[in-house]
């Protein structure tokens, strides 16, 4: 099927499931995800497997290469376990810092990515629910909603678009967002139309019956 055939259909089906949503309108700004500049990446997060390199300045005796454990935490000398889960590598740094500082006068410390398997799971956005096909997909600088939804194969008959949320993690907090993907293809209004970060979760809900 041609792009253009398949987009027709598509448009054609969210025109006739409009009705089985909430109804849209206009977003507030504190109702909306942070705007994303062009280029723009959130900051890295380290996950499970990851390995890092912590060397504090003037005492390589207490400098180590470490994996992140299971539990989220990396082990450093003097100072024990330290969280790295899920935080980026500054926060980490400034952490074993503060620890060190019960040990060492003006501690340095720098922490460095050597090793990150898990970026192959943080670096994907994924759609669920009233999809044809629930996916999950490496980012792409200016990857939309639309973009992620079409790449699941369109809306199934059971799809309720204008109640689609949004799941994103801003500054450690999981929030959720409206998307109104009706309004978005019936009408031509953008509004909710975001531009997607690695770690988002579209979820398209389905009526009950």
């Amino acid at each position: 099927m041609s792009t253009r055939c398949f987009l027709t259909v598509f448009l054609l089906t969210v025109a006739t499931l409009s009705g089985c949503g909430t109804s849209g309108g206009i977003v507030a700004p504190e109702d909306r995800p942070p705007e994303i500049q062009p280029g723009e990446k959130p900051a890295y997060r380290l996950g499970t497997g990851d390995v890092v390199r912590v060397s504090v300045w003037k005492n390589p005796e207490l400098s180590v290469t470490v994996p992140v454990r299971p539990d989220g935490f990396i082990s450093v000398p003097l100072v024990g376990d330290v969280l790295a889960g899920g935080e980026t590598p500054e926060a980490i740094a400034d952490d074993t810092e503060r620890k060190l500082t019960r040990f060492i006068r003006t501690p340095q410390v720098s922490v460095i990515v050597q090793e990150i398997p898990s970026a192959e799971y943080q670096n994907r956005v994924r759609v669920v629910g009233g999809v044809l096909d629930p996916v999950s997909l490496s980012h792409r600088d200016g990857m939309t909603v639309i973009d992620l939804v079409l790449a699941a194969g369109g809306l199934n008959e059971f799809a309720s678009p204008n109640a689609t949320k949004l799941y994103r993690t801003v500054d450690g907090v999981a929030r959720e967002f409206d998307i109104y993907l009706t309004d978005i293809l019936s009408s031509g209004l953008l509004d909710t139309n975001y531009t997607l970060v690695p770690g988002d979760v579209v979820a398209v809900p389905e009526r009950r019956f």
